[in-house]
């Protein structure tokens, strides 16, 4: 299947123009007109598939076909829509128009390109946990992420029920880094309802999504924090030692007492081989203070004469860690880029 070529400046400007000519069209006969009157405001709470739930500022939810000229749909999205009245099908209404997003979050694929996972986000909570395997690596892939589009990230650690005092002890020295860097980090353990009031604290009055591999707990952790969620929770593969994806569809869940969740589904991997490298390292917060000052204009940040970046390495300003963990990043690069080129 040809896939969708990605739309340049230019041509969403267009999109955008057209969108608003098609709302101004009074009746009549262009075949393409939308009739303003019927559109309801309303905001994607779930999306699947070619069909998307969305829910009204009367609380009534409506499943809707996607207008084919709209080019994406994600939870978080403000749209406009029509609820229509054939429910035989149990697909009533038609998404029109996506009002603009003032945040977006999103991801490479590997066979889509860059995908958006959610959309008017205040926060973006960051999953890890003791198992299947800490992985902080991960963990700087999505805070790179959250540099990028300024989202502010909440780090959470689960299951830490699993580990020994002598291991947590140590594990809390191996994130603490996080924290010296002005992270907020929390850790949780659903069995023993550690840390959850604190991340129900963060949560109010905001609109969140919950990141992170597969196997983590973010459902577990959904279903303490909202109980009447009623969310799937897996267990780890005895075979493969990796998670199992319990959610398969994103949906936004709301707090009684304000604010709204999104959960999405689970990915093995998160990759950045759709950022630039300079941006990638703009994300390592703790390099900025020596971004241009390296000795030549294109220093690598290894092992190159006069690299700053290097030296508050070696000086202990920068952990050895989290540096280490860069160069992974850019090393696996371009091994995940896909090997088709976009025209555009």
């Amino acid at each position: 299947m040809a896939k969708k070529p990605k739309l340049t400046q230019r041509q969403k400007r267009q999109v955008a123009a057209n969108r608003a000519r098609r709302l101004n069209e009074k009746g009549g006969n262009q075949k393409n007109a939308i009739d303003a009157s019927k559109l309801i405001p309303g905001r994607v709470v779930g999306r699947f598939g070619k069909h998307a739930d969305v829910e009204d500022q009367q609380g009534n939810v409506s499943r809707c076909h996607i207008r084919r000229t709209i080019e994406s749909v994600v939870c978080g999205d403000d749209v406009l829509f029509d609820a229509g009245d054939d429910n035989d099908s149990g697909v009533s209404g038609v998404i029109e128009i996506v009002q603009d997003r003032r945040s977006v979050l999103t991801r490479p694929d590997y066979y889509d390109g860059v995908k958006p996972i959610a959309a008017n986000i205040d926060q973006i909570i960051v999953v890890s946990a003791v198992k299947p395997e800490l992985s902080t690596n991960i963990i700087d892939r999505y805070l790179v992420a959250c540099e990028e589009i300024g989202i502010p990230p909440i780090l959470i650690l689960n299951k830490i029920e699993l580990l020994s005092d002598e291991e947590f002890e140590s594990v809390k020295a191996q994130l603490a880094v996080y924290e010296e860097l002005g992270y907020s980090l929390i850790y949780t353990s659903c069995k023993r309802s550690d840390g959850l009031d604190d991340l129900k604290a963060c949560l109010n009055d905001k609109v969140s999504v919950f990141v992170g591999q597969s196997g983590v707990g973010k459902s577990s952790i959904i279903n303490q924090v909202l109980p009447d969620a009623d969310e799937l929770v897996g267990e780890i593969s005895d075979n493969s030692g990796l998670g199992q994806h319990t959610t398969t569809a994103a949906k936004l869940l709301h707090f009684p007492e304000g604010g709204d969740l999104i959960d999405s589904p689970g990915v093995r991997e998160f990759s950045l081989w759709h950022m630039p490298v300079e941006q990638i390292t703009w994300g390592f917060v703790e390099f900025r203070d020596y971004l241009g000052g390296c000795k030549f204009r294109d220093c690598k940040h290894m092992n190159d004469p006069g690299c700053l970046i290097r030296e508050a390495v070696e000086e202990g300003k920068i952990s050895t860690a989290r540096f280490d963990s860069y160069h992974r990043i850019l090393a696996t690069m371009d091994e995940q880029r896909p090997s088709y080129t976009n025209p555009f």
